[in-house]
């Protein structure tokens, strides 16, 4: 079976069949770095991280693009406001992006430009829009340059809008424009902005609209055309549509296929900062919910589907994700860890349906019900075929307990050695009361533990502790 994805273009289901054998493209727009990200964003870097470990896994040579709007009418509001540059702003949020990208395993990108690093780009892009009669100068003075919307028969065919039902662009004022829903791809200074956001131009001294930017940045890393553009659902209109108009209207046959994924709500309502409704990795922390098992809790969801955050589904997830991690590490305790084996049929199948993530951690747990029956019967070929099976799915999804990514690494080793240090000691403080049969004592220390977040499970080989919130 071949790949099939999800087209929002052709609004159907296709076969993937890539620009160039072997290799595939990605564009993923990235976030507007205003303020930190929460959970809700962080939902797209996990989702795309699984496609592009499919395409991997299924022998393509990924370049995976994913970019960072450093510059944008969000970020200079937030510069006024807190009286700080607007590049301070943005590379202090970029930081914390970073380290939670990190903290949930996904994959650094390709390479990840930033919107800045491309105005030459911008430019040669409008000057050729402007010279094909698609784009304008504004007439009243303000430097700003517009697209124009009834130049392009063809806007409104990815999102399925009608031109004739939209409304003002609301990028600039309509002064300067045209037609209303004319979207603004430079522009001009404004006396009540940043003085040190913006830059010289042939149409006057000013900055990028937020569409030219990922156009510029597909068409210097990709080429004139690619294979997959991706976003959230929220973007394809006006974000996306106003971007595949302005580059095919330059020439640019753009992006074959586009993947966009459900959102990540709360009670109801899309998650934002500007509704004061967000969560982050360090709420999701306060829970005893860990990275891994919020990256479990979005891999369980189809990526087109909404997610409405709940505390319940949060944690149920991650009791499902234990009872994976469990077999694991009692497989791998007893037949050793090995290696990721063989992706099982019915995974492979699932996955290449539109990713469906849901379907294939059906199988999956499947799979760790036949290997948990095979530890019990003390069937050891078969904990071992089942281990690497479970291995290699939970790879594809980001979440072998295995990989070590999530068995520790960079500054937090000192201080994994330091608490491994001090469990070994209570352990062995245990054993001694055990062996000398004091019930009590050894209780006490597996009480103590279990409040400082550590489980002690004795087993043939000596006793098992796991870190994190246990039921």
């Amino acid at each position: 079976m071949t790949l099939r994805l999800y087209d929002t273009a052709t609004r159907s289901v296709r076969d993937f069949v890539p620009r160039e054998a072997g290799k595939v493209g990605v564009y993923l727009c990235g976030l507007t770095l205003q303020a930190p990200p929460h959970i809700g964003h962080l939902r797209s870097g996990v989702n795309y991280d699984v496609l592009r470990r499919w395409l991997t896994a299924s022998g393509f040579e990924v370049t995976f693009i994913r970019n960072l709007t450093d510059i944008d009418d969000k970020i200079l509001v937030k510069a006024t406001e807190q009286g700080r540059p607007f590049w301070s702003i943005a590379y202090a949020n970029e930081q914390i992006l970073a380290q939670s990208y990190r903290a949930l395993n996904v994959l650094p990108p390709t390479y990840e430009p930033r919107a800045t690093g491309h105005v030459p780009e911008m430019h040669q892009l409008i000057a050729r829009l402007i010279e094909t009669g698609h784009a304008y100068p504004a007439t009243d003075g303000s430097g700003d340059v517009y697209f124009d919307v009834a130049s392009w028969p063809a806007y409104g065919s990815l999102s399925g809008q009608s031109p004739a039902d939209m409304q003002s662009a609301g990028d600039a004022p309509d002064r300067g424009k045209r037609d209303p829903r004319d979207f603004a791809l430079w522009k001009g200074a404004k006396p009540d902005e940043p003085a040190d956001a913006y830059w010289p131009s042939p149409w006057g001294r000013g900055r990028p609209g937020w569409h030219i930017e990922c156009s510029a940045m597909c068409w210097r890393y990709l080429g004139a055309e690619f294979d997959i553009h991706g976003g959230g659902l929220d973007l394809t209109f006006p974000h996306h549509e106003n971007e595949l108009a302005q580059s095919q209207a330059a020439d640019l046959p753009f992006a074959r296929y586009w993947v966009h994924h459900g959102l990540l709500g709360i009670g109801g309502t899309k998650m934002g900062k500007s509704l004061g409704n967000t969560l982050d990795l360090d709420y999701v922390a306060s829970l005893g919910v860990r990275p891994v098992e919020l990256r479990y809790y979005y891999a369980a969801a189809h990526y087109r589907s909404r997610i409405d955050y709940s505390e319940d589904a949060l944690r149920e997830a991650a009791v499902a994700y234990r009872r994976i991690e469990g077999f694991v590490q009692r497989a791998a305790e007893r037949v050793g860890a090995g290696q990721p084996g063989e992706l099982p049929g019915g995974f492979v199948a699932a996955m290449d349906d539109d990713l469906n993530t849901s379907a294939a951690l059906a199988v999956l747990h499947e799979v760790v019900r036949d290997g948990n029956t095979a530890l019990t019967a003390g069937e050891d070929v078969t904990v071992r075929t089942t281990l690497a099976a479970t291995r290699a799915m939970l790879d594809i999804l980001g979440v072998d307990p295995l990989d070590p990514a999530w068995t520790g690494g960079g500054h937090e080793d000192d201080l994994r050695g330091v608490v491994d240090s001090l469990i070994v000691l209570a352990l062995e403080q245990r054993a001694q009361a055990r062996s000398r049969k004091d019930w009590a004592a050894a209780d006490a220390v597996r009480d103590q533990l279990k409040q400082a977040g550590v489980a002690v499970e004795d087993t043939p080989q000596g006793p098992r502790w796991t870190i994190g919130k246990q039921d």
